[in-house]
């Protein structure tokens, strides 16, 4: 059996060290056929450096070098398409969550006979601020998204290769990974964990904002249903409010003022753009996935057993090597 590590590395300089050490030592309690496959996605800190140097010490480790920062999710996407291994574990590299826990993954992969054990914490332990909005964020995905997800979701999960392959198959350019964790189906089980906090995030208000806007867009058509109903529910109103003001005038014979009048103006039209903005973004969604670029390029592989050519690879080359290596 082959055990093939996969993690993102992004301003993780300071923990790349120890966690090739943890990982390392928690692998070799398995099996001693494993892998450990370090994507750097663009990290603006030593962690490339580091990550080399951990290549040329020992066999064992794999560096993907991601050409510009392409997201987290991408990064885990791109090294789990060049993972080999039977069982195929992800966990981040920031030690929020230790490597050690592996051993407690794959014990419960064996006792259930299941395709993927992934990680759920007990209690959050963020920063306030990152908690509510974590609440938020799910609060807001499982209500206008069709696949609902545990709001103590973790990065941690053991899988075998067959669901692996499957996953990697979805060819989404906007894509949330755990969206496609649950849409990928086969059989998986939690695991409660414990995460600690190392009180910072590359996350900021931006980013989470936008990580719910493109979350919803891409994996729900509710908001387009909602706005037919929103135009279906100003009509009826409407239709009221006209046919109490041509009451009213009938009986007073004086029609009612101007303010009413911009009040209502200004609604309409804001409810309008704001129809029209969520109609765009699903536009651009399209417009982006019909151009087919690769979610990922690599600039440079360091792997002992892969010869690339001027060392780039695109996500659609990694996928047509998938699709080899199951044939």
């Amino acid at each position: 059996m082959k055990l093939s590590i996969v993690t993102p590395m992004y301003y993780s300089a300071p923990y790349i060290e120890m966690f090739y050490a943890e990982a390392s030592a928690a692998a070799e309690q398995i099996t001693d056929d494993y892998e450990i496959i370090l994507v750097n996605d663009g990290s603006p800190d030593q962690a490339l450096d580091i990550a080399i140097s951990l290549y040329e010490r020992d066999a064992h480790v794999r560096v993907i070098d991601l050409s510009r920062n392409f997201g987290q999710h991408k990064a885990m996407m791109t090294g789990l398409a060049h993972a080999n291994g039977d069982l195929v574990f992800l966990i981040d590299c920031d030690l929020e969550i230790k490597p050690a826990i592996l051993s407690q993954f794959y014990s419960e992969f064996q006792r259930v006979n299941v395709d993927v054990v992934y990680g759920v914490q007990d209690v959050r332990h963020d920063r306030p601020f990152d908690r509510i909005a974590a609440q938020l964020f799910y609060a807001i995905f499982n209500l206008l998204s069709t696949e609902q997800l545990n709001q103590n979701l973790t990065t941690s999960r053991l899988m075998s290769q067959r669901y692996v392959s499957a996953l990697v198959a979805h060819r989404e350019r906007e894509l949330l990974i755990a969206g496609l964790w649950a849409i990928t189906g086969f059989k998986q089980t939690p695991i409660r964990v414990t995460k600690s906090s190392k009180g910072s995030s590359t996350y900021h208000i931006g980013r989470k904002f936008a990580l719910i806007v493109n979350a919803v867009t891409s994996f729900s058509n509710r908001p387009l249903i909602f706005i037919f109903y929103l135009g279906l529910l100003i009509v009826f109103f409407s239709s009221l409010a006209a046919l109490f003001l041509i009451f009213e005038t009938i009986n007073s014979g004086l029609l009612q003022g101007w303010p009413s009048l911009i009040v209502s103006v200004w609604l309409l039209g804001g409810i309008t753009i704001f129809c029209i903005g969520i109609i765009g973004i699903y536009l651009s969604k399209i417009f982006t996935e019909t151009k087919q670029r690769p979610y990922t390029i690599i600039r440079q592989l360091y792997d002992r057993s892969v010869e690339i050519n001027d060392g780039v690879r695109s996500d659609s080359e990694t996928h047509r090597v998938l699709l080899q290596r199951e044939s």
